[in-house]
């Protein structure tokens, strides 16, 4: 008897098409690695760096880019205290910390949802709106 596999619940999440390349690899991986939490923490804070990069963020350390994104309004006062303790989680495996080196699958779960929220914010929705001028603009 031959089994396949007609539909997987839940769907395994994608990144989304108007993430820009690199940050839509890493938030990808991320995805793909949630069983892992070091390596899932470590991504998207990857994907994070990425998306910031890809406004045009690239001097200095991740911790100066989220600084920076906060000083020209591209992310809010929350956002950048969030985009931060991303940094500090993906930092803690990546450095192999004396105390505390290993993050857990909910801190993993939240750097993910952060990483997946700031680049929808950040191009999903502004694509999605010029999208949406364009057609009304050709409609009119």
């Amino acid at each position: 008897m031959k089994f396949s596999t007609v539909k997987l619940y839940p769907e395994p999440r994608s990144a989304h098409e108007d993430l820009p390349p690199m940050a839509k690899q890493y938030l990808q991986q991320a995805y793909e690695t949630l069983h892992a939490p070091d390596a899932a923490a470590m991504v998207a804070g990857s994907a994070v760096d990425a998306m910031l990069k890809a406004r045009g963020l690239i001097d200095g350390s991740l911790y100066q880019r989220i600084d920076e994104a906060l000083n020209q309004n591209i992310l809010t006062k929350n956002m950048a205290d969030w985009a931060h303790e991303v940094r500090l989680g993906s930092n803690r495996p990546r450095h192999a910390d004396a105390s505390g080196p290993h993050v857990t699958a909910d801190e993993a779960q939240q750097s993910v949802n952060f990483a997946e929220a700031l680049g929808n914010f950040l191009f999903v929705l502004t694509a999605r709106i010029e999208r949406g001028i364009e057609a009304a603009t050709k409609k009119a």
